[in-house]
């Protein structure tokens, strides 16, 4: 009789540690998907704070050009659009597009800027120029990070058992920071003279 007895709380102990394994595995994914939930946050966080430096150029580059050049009046406004889209672009797909048309405003804003010795003279356009230049370089390792960190989440998510995890604690795939079409992927046209 002890034997049964014991028999049973053997069993039992033995149904005990694998329920906690899988309970602590369980934990151990979900806290894994915060972590990279949170990764994805703070990285778009990183391109955030990159655009944004970037955004706050963009005012004082077209006010400099409208100083110095006669430029056609739609390339300022363009840009300043394309600015306006990219400040209120919501979604990483919506904001690489915005961006993408801000890039290819900026580069005919510059092409067109040859025209005009004076203002490629002006200290404060090369300055602005040489700004949003250097602004480059950091938005496109935030980018990479983001990426990398949403490559991360999104296997994570997809993967078992994290795809049951996720499943269950609500979390998703997410977009990736990139250029949606090659047709944004195009240098922009600019026509000098008539």
């Amino acid at each position: 009789m002890l034997a049964l007895v014991a028999s049973g709380w053997s069993i039992l102990g033995i149904g005990a540690l694998i329920v906690g394994g899988i309970v602590v595995g369980l934990i151990a994914i979900y806290n894994d998907l915060v972590t990279r939930q949170v990764r994805c946050d703070n990285a778009w966080s990183d391109i955030d704070v990159q655009l944004k430096r970037r955004h706050d150029l963009v005012p004082n580059l077209v006010e400099v050009v409208r100083q110095y050049a006669d430029f056609e009046r739609g390339t300022l406004e363009d840009v300043v659009a394309a600015r306006g889209r990219a400040l209120s672009a919501g979604t990483a797909r919506e904001s690489a597009a915005a961006e993408s048309a801000l890039s290819g405003t900026l580069k005919s804003l510059f092409a067109l800027a040859e025209n005009y010795p004076q203002l490629r003279a002006s200290e404060q356009f090369t300055g602005l120029r040489e700004a949003l230049a250097g602004c480059e370089e950091p938005l496109q390792s935030a980018r990479r990070y983001y990426n990398a960190s949403v490559r991360e989440l999104n296997t994570a998510v997809r993967m078992f058992p994290g795809v049951l995890v996720a499943g269950l604690g609500g979390f998703g795939p997410r977009e990736f920071f990139e250029i949606a079409d090659d047709a944004e992927r195009a240098v922009p046209s600019v026509k000098l003279g008539p």
